[in-house]
């Protein structure tokens, strides 16, 4: 009996026309049969939200992919919201592994629930369905580009890898989703390992500069300036210290891990 090919809902947060999203589509399609649904405009630093000025529109749009046309869906709304119409509209049966990226720009430390490329993995898992986000670390002027400079061939490869793996593998107990990050220089022979998150903010917000309050001025962000001493096991340190694909374990209970009768006792103090 031939086993059915499993089905891979694709999205990510720069929008439906982004290079990266077509590398991983690439690399994905020679595992299984993949449905894009991915937001219809550059959607970067949305998390997980589900903004109600969303409209919903679906337009179906033809691509090429591995010289062939594909018929995506463009959305009218979030990565997260781009899940849900993918899973309750689109998709004619339940995905067996939903896949957010390539993302321009690396999703790191304490800030990862700013980014739609985790908060789209974030809402599927909390769908229950194995979930893997996926970014390439680039430089911060490409961040909200459609660069063809950039070159997501292994972060492509990594896709493909870390997919199968849980296709394979199923669900671990305790893990509702992986995140995963490449380093701008790997290649399909640069190792990985499992590190957790780190406690840095890794991108701090800057003030806007304008003279004037009525004037536009959305708000920047630099790299923390203690990356070069960050400790070893983090996904900072991996990715940016060891230069190996840093693949951190994500569980949507953000419940703090300690002792509940201590706490009680000391906020009662």
């Amino acid at each position: 009996m031939t086993k059915q090919k499993p089905h891979i809902l694709l999205t990510n947060d720069d929008g439906i026309r982004s290079p990266g999203l077509w590398a991983a589509a690439s690399e994905l399609s020679k595992i299984g049969y993949v449905t894009v649904a991915a937001p219809r405009h550059q959607s970067s630093g949305m998390g997980r939200s589900l903004p109600s000025t969303s409209d919903g529109i679906i337009h179906k749009e033809q691509v090429q992919v591995n010289d062939q046309e594909w018929t995506v869906y463009a959305v009218g709304g979030s990565p997260a919201q781009s899940v849900l119409h993918g899973v309750l509209e689109i998709v004619p049966h339940k995905p067996d592994l939903v896949v957010s990226g390539i993302n321009y720009g690396e999703n790191v430390g304490l800030g990862i629930t700013i980014s739609g490329t985790v908060g789209a993995a974030m809402e599927a898992a909390n769908l229950g369905f194995p979930a893997l986000a996926i970014s390439l670390e680039t430089d911060a002027h490409y961040h909200l580009s459609h660069s063809e400079d950039i070159d997501f061939s292994t972060a492509g490869y990594f896709t493909g890898y870390f997919a199968r793996l849980l296709l394979e593998k199923k669900n671990f107990e305790g893990v509702d989703l992986l995140k995963v990050e490449v380093p701008r220089h790997a290649t399909s022979e640069t190792g990985w390992e499992i590190s957790k998150l780190s406690r840095l903010r890794y991108y701090v917000p800057t003030p806007s500069k304008r003279t004037s309050w009525d004037e536009p001025g959305p708000i920047g962000y630099t790299h923390d300036e203690n990356l070069p001493h960050e400790q070893e096991g983090t996904d900072v340190h991996t990715l940016r210290t060891k230069k190996l694909v840093a693949v951190t374990p994500l569980n949507l209970d953000m419940t703090a891990k300690v002792d509940f009768a201590q706490l009680e006792q000391h906020l009662r103090k």
